[in-house]
């Protein structure tokens, strides 16, 4: 009787990861197509970004609030048991785009690509040694797999984009230790908040609500000085704005949560198939709506996305008797 139920609640588990994920994968993949419609070039990116993490707070509280979580998460809440859950991954991410941000300015398409990708390698190493969880070595293959998909997807939107440094030092200090120490960090955050979700059962959607909180804190920080705030104290915050631009807005706050749900269903290394399965739904998109045809590298990568979701899904770690 135990088994069955145990085996139902598994089934459940397998049937919200795999909606979440699929959500997940159709708003990132629309994402770019939304933004580029909705979004004036006059509007200032800081506003945009706060706007959204504010919806997010407030959608986060609208879903505790109807599953009946949110007074027992007022009640039980510690500051101290915030910042050790959600305060370092929120200031691990910021930390790391700002890295991407250095980075991306001194190399080019290609090395950018490739070495942002580690990412997923990382995730899993911090994913083993934070929580345990092995890998099989088809899961592994699997992995290298998508990171060649996700690096011949990344050159196909970035063709255009092939601009970097000429200064050997500068390549190797702001641009490749940047991007290697972001992929460290992203692989570090990842792996915490699947801990924090799945260890200390930390409900996603407050996840959600304190890393937003914690990251707006640290935007508004920054605002004192970046050319972001001077904008906004000289043009004002909705500065470019209009009423189109809520849509975006609210798609890219759905976003952020689906991103904690399949985090903390699936776990982080999950998230990167769902995140480059995504770049082959921009690509969809882009053809059906704009009348671009995938590149080349987009119809090399199609097979192996596929391929290696296959192969991580059929070959799981199997716990050998010994380890029992």
């Amino acid at each position: 009787m135990a088994s069955t139920t145990k085996s139902g609640a598994k089934s459940v588990n397998m049937k919200k990861v795999w909606f979440y994920s699929l959500l997940l994968t159709i708003q990132y993949g629309a994402q770019p197509l939304i933004s580029k419609r909705c979004i004036g070039r006059d509007v200032i990116v800081t506003s945009s970004v706060l706007a959204c993490e504010i919806v997010k707070v407030i959608c986060a509280l609208f879903l505790m609030a109807k599953d009946g979580s949110l007074n027992k998460v007022f009640k039980e809440w510690t500051l101290i048991g915030s910042l050790s859950a959600s305060g370092l991954p929120a200031a691990i991410y910021a930390l790391q785009n700002s890295l991407l941000q250095i980075s991306y300015k001194s190399l080019d398409s290609l090395t950018f690509s490739m070495l942002n990708q580690t990412k997923l390698i990382f995730t899993a190493l911090f994913t083993y040694f934070i929580l345990r969880q092995k890998q099989s070595f088809q899961q592994i293959g699997a992995l290298f797999i998508l990171i060649l998909a996700a690096v011949l997807l990344s050159i196909g939107e970035g063709s255009r984009k092939d601009y970097g440094s000429d200064n050997p030092d500068e390549i190797v200090f702001y641009g490749i230790i940047p991007v290697l120490i972001a992929s460290v960090l992203s692989g570090l955050a990842s792996a915490l908040c699947q801990w924090a979700s799945q260890v200390k059962k930390h409900s996603s959607y407050l996840m959600t609500v304190e890393m937003s909180l914690v990251g707006s804190l640290c935007l508004l920080a920054s605002t004192y000085k970046s050319p972001d705030g001077e904008a906004i104290r000289q043009h004002g915050f909705f500065y470019g704005w209009t009423p189109l631009m809520m849509i975006p807005v609210f798609i890219n706050a759905v976003g952020g949560i689906l991103v904690g749900l399949v985090t903390s269903y699936a776990g982080g290394i999950r998230k990167g198939f769902v995140m480059v399965s995504a770049l082959l739904v921009t690509a969809l998109l882009q053809f059906v709506f704009d009348g671009k045809p995938p590149s080349l590298f987009c119809l090399l990568a199609l097979p192996l996305v596929m391929t290696s979701i296959s192969i991580y899904q059929k070959y799981p770690y199997r716990v050998k008797k010994k380890e029992e």
